[in-house]
């Protein structure tokens, strides 16, 4: 869902608008100049109530898996939000760009990834699959004897 625009203004600076129910921010782009391959390529500013330009993410340069054409991915936190906004931005043709949101999907649960598949050829653990009849009880299940003075009888 588009919720917002950034275009290059005369002084050459990415300026935008961001726009949802909740959010209404006027946002910069700053460039990043690293030699680290795994820098972002913007750090995205926002414009507080006492007009001072805030750090609130960044943006990174991703290319499509499809077409091959480049987009930037990032995020916006502010301890103002509940959660982080995550945000693109693609470029258009003027030059400008077309801000979205995305929810992030969940990640699948590594756990239960992990986790040992049944496996029916496998023999059964010790203590598991007593195929001797009823299980063990007592001191041949290896509880020792009983404290108590009557044992119960079921």
């Amino acid at each position: 869902m588009n919720i917002g625009s950034i275009k290059q203004n005369d002084a050459g600076i990415f300026v935008g608008k961001i726009a949802t129910l909740t959010i209404a921010m006027t946002i910069a782009l700053r460039e990043v100049h690293s030699a680290n391959p795994k820098a972002p390529k913007f750090e995205v500013l926002a414009l507080s109530a006492s007009r001072a330009w805030v750090q609130v993410g960044a943006l990174f340069e991703l290319f499509s898996n499809g077409t091959g054409e480049a987009f930037l991915n990032g995020k916006i936190e502010d301890p103002s939000l509940t959660a982080p906004l995550y945000i693109s931005a693609f470029a258009q043709e003027d030059g400008s760009y077309n801000v979205v949101w995305s929810r992030p999907t969940r990640r699948r649960d590594l756990a239960s990834e992990m986790a040992p598949k049944a496996n029916d050829s496998l023999p059964p653990l010790p203590g598991e699959g007593n195929t001797a009849g009823a299980p063990a009880q007592g001191a041949e299940a290896g509880l020792g004897q009983s404290s108590a003075e009557h044992a119960f009888v079921g």
